[in-house]
């Protein structure tokens, strides 16, 4: 039972309904939402409907969906108590993880012995919202290189950045290397103007975006301009060797096969690599295979090497996107499917 919170059940005897008492009314403001929309946002995710009586809640609907939507509202309610503000993206992840837990940690490590994951950066403290997200994040702590692959939208590169932020804010690492390919997604572009610098940043923009998320921007200009942390296109890598740097690899995808191959070459003593991509959107010149899915074939079951797939169902950008997916996902089906 989380802390500050009584269940007790009615006077009524309602088989169908659970009441949670709140110790502080104030606490459980701030859970409800403006205009009770956390709590809209929970009937939706647990089928349930919810009634607010003062610091009373009562949950109505089958026994299983009244625990999780219960289980919902202990994590945020705990939340709370730890002082820490209520966001869309918390509710998505208390109804897609439900758990009364929301433990403080002093160690990041410490995060992957039970309880909810979160990951330390200097600006925010992530929080995988999917038990595949979950799944993700632990392995990127737990094994030397890991292959994040699905849609898009499913956070595959931004908690690969945020461990990546975390472990050198530990010192685990020395150094934060960010890479993608630089390949036109069909537009051809053409010549852009300006130096080296200004003609690859396009490319690299999804990578800065990332990681301003995660460090103040005064300390990532410091730590850019010392070279502790760099974003560089894919070509940049060949003939260094990346010690004690955690390295991730966005836009895998688009590797060629020696590309890949070069990249994973790369790994040195004390680092780390995540690999992100889509097998489903390469960009790649017709004939070209991907690098991705070739490293996929290869490496599956090599000791050290972590695989984590992603599905529509962990999407966490607007709901629409996990429909689209899924509509693409069902087209692709259907025209591989044999004529019958």
């Amino acid at each position: 039972m989380a802390s500050g919170i009584l269940e007790a059940t009615p006077e009524t005897g309602d088989p169908h309904e659970t009441r949670l008492e709140f110790a502080d009314n104030r606490k459980l403001i701030d859970v409800c939402g403006a205009f009770d929309r956390n709590l809209a946002a929970i009937e939706a995710g647990f089928g349930v409907a919810i009634t607010r009586r003062g610091n009373v809640l009562s949950l109505h609907g089958e026994p299983a969906a009244r625990e999780g939507a219960g289980a919902a509202l202990g994590a945020l309610y705990a939340r709370v108590e730890q002082g820490r503000a209520v966001e869309p993206g918390d509710v998505d992840a208390a109804i897609r993880m439900p758990t009364r837990a929301a433990p403080r940690r002093a160690d990041q490590l410490e995060l992957f012995d039970g309880g909810r994951v979160e990951i330390h950066t200097r600006k925010k403290v992530v929080e995988p919202r999917t038990p595949a997200q979950k799944a993700y994040a632990q392995a990127l702590f737990s094994h030397e290189l890991v292959f994040g692959v699905g849609p898009a939208g499913t956070g595959k590169t931004y908690l690969a950045v945020a461990a990546a932020v975390s472990m050198y804010l530990e010192g685990r690492v020395d150094k934060i290397i960010l890479s993608r390919p630089a390949v036109e997604a069909g537009e051809r572009l053409g010549f852009l103007p300006g130096d080296m610098k200004e003609k690859i940043d396009p490319y690299l923009r999804p990578l800065y975006d990332a990681i301003h998320d995660m460090l103040p921007g005064k300390q990532l200009q410091r730590e850019m301009e010392l070279g502790n942390i760099e974003v560089a296109p894919l070509a940049f890598m060949r003939g260094r060797t990346l010690s004690n740097a955690f390295v991730v690899l966005d836009e895998a995808q688009n590797t060629t096969e020696m590309q890949m191959k070069m990249f994973l070459t790369r790994l040195g003593e004390g680092s780390r690599m995540a690999i992100t991509g889509d097998p489903t959107q390469v960009d790649l010149p017709r004939g070209v295979r991907s690098g991705l899915a070739e490293a996929i074939r290869v490496l599956d079951g090599v000791e050290g090497v972590a695989f984590r797939r992603f599905a529509s169902a962990d999407v966490v950008r607007h709901p629409l996107v996990a429909r689209i997916v899924e509509a693409y996902d069902a087209a692709a089906r259907a025209a591989d499917a044999p004529d019958r």
